[in-house]
């Protein structure tokens, strides 16, 4: 049975922890609910909302439609070799439960993704990543029903178009589908990726001798802990921002100014520079504005303090931009989608 809700306060379902109301939400536990939706015509002509975990979302104002809260659950093995094994997962799960079930099941592939907040459905839109790794590598499918079809169509990894933090469902797709599962190669011979970060300098120090993929989860967990605010006591949603690819050119003049300026190469003819150190340079971390600010730990990080508004978020993110692009000519871009 379909349950529709009127006039739902969403503040317990956005990281952010911003309270604003929509007119209209459902949960989809499978994809029939989806389906059943799609077909009441009271619903149909409503703007649609698809929500996870609400960790990559930041609300500036109510939302005068239907919030799809998707709670498709479920991990299945499609098939499994000496060498790999194929999960098909539901797109409600928890993006961490998944991970952590991997580990436990020692399969490889998305451990350097450990503690990313958000639900399964929602990360090949984002085409999540973290030290050195992102969630297209490990990616074969995904199953998505046309909002409005209501066909089911399946998405390869070309179909997908992923690029960093990216997809096709940040562009032409957007708002056009709901995901229903997600399936992914993982590997029973793990190929660690420790040179990233400080993951390494963390299995050093916590006296790693041999390598597991338990154990390199684990640095990850403690690396991320100890640099970014737990939503659950401080409202955030992350990284804000992109961290942004400049030209070899720009990198070499800002150099010259900036001698520790660090960078990391990119796509033929590019740099990657993280966006934190940018910040920080432009005098932003620590900064508090009122019930709002940016993190004191990691200026990536724009935080609500409690009773903080969407739209003064975004109004900071914007002051952050413009004084990075002054300083530097560097154009941050937000990893959050403002509703």
């Amino acid at each position: 049975m379909l349950t529709v809700q009127s006039n739902v306060s969403l503040q317990s379902y956005n990281t952010f922890g911003i309270d604003v109301t929509a007119k209209y939400m459902v949960e989809a536990t499978d994809e029939s609910a989806i389906q059943t939706m799609l077909q009441l015509a009271d619903l149909q002509a409503l703007p649609k909302l698809i929500l996870g975990g609400g960790s990559n979302m930041l609300f500036t104002q109510d939302f005068d439609g239907l919030v799809v809260k998707i709670g498709i659950k479920g991990i299945e093995i499609l098939n499994e070799t000496d060498d790999y094994v194929w999960l098909k997962v539901g797109a409600g799960e928890k993006w961490h439960d998944l991970v952590l079930h991997c580990v436990a099941k020692n399969y490889a592939g998305l451990e350097n993704l450990s503690l990313i907040p958000g639900t399964v459905g929602a990360a090949p839109i984002q085409n999540i990543g973290a030290y050195g790794v992102e969630l297209k590598e490990s990616f074969v499918e995904l199953e998505a029903i046309n909002l409005s079809t209501g066909e089911k169509k399946v998405f390869s990894k070309t179909d997908c178009r992923f690029g960093y933090r990216d997809s096709v469902f940040k562009h032409e797709a957007k708002g056009q589908y709901v995901i229903s599962s997600v399936t992914f190669l993982l590997h029973k011979k793990p190929n660690y990726k420790v040179e990233y970060g400080d993951i390494q300098k963390t299995l050093e120090a916590t006296g790693i001798k041999e390598l597991s993929i338990k154990a390199v989860s684990d640095a990850v967990i403690k690396i991320r802990s100890s640099k970014l605010p737990d939503p659950a006591e401080i409202g955030n949603a992350g990284s804000f921002f992109k961290n942004p690819e400049i030209t070899q050119n720009l990198f070499d003049k800002l150099k010259i100014n900036y001698p520790e300026i660090p960078g990391y190469p990119a796509q033929k003819g590019f740099v990657k520079v993280p966006a934190a150190w940018l910040i920080e340079q432009c005098g932003w971390k620590g900064k508090r504005l009122g019930n709002i600010g940016v993190h004191a730990k990691q200026a990536l990080v724009l935080v609500n303090y409690g009773n903080g508004r969407g739209i003064e978020i975004r109004q900071l993110a914007e002051k952050i931009i413009e004084s990075v692009l002054e300083k530097f000519g560097v154009r941050l871009s937000p990893e959050v989608n403002f509703v």
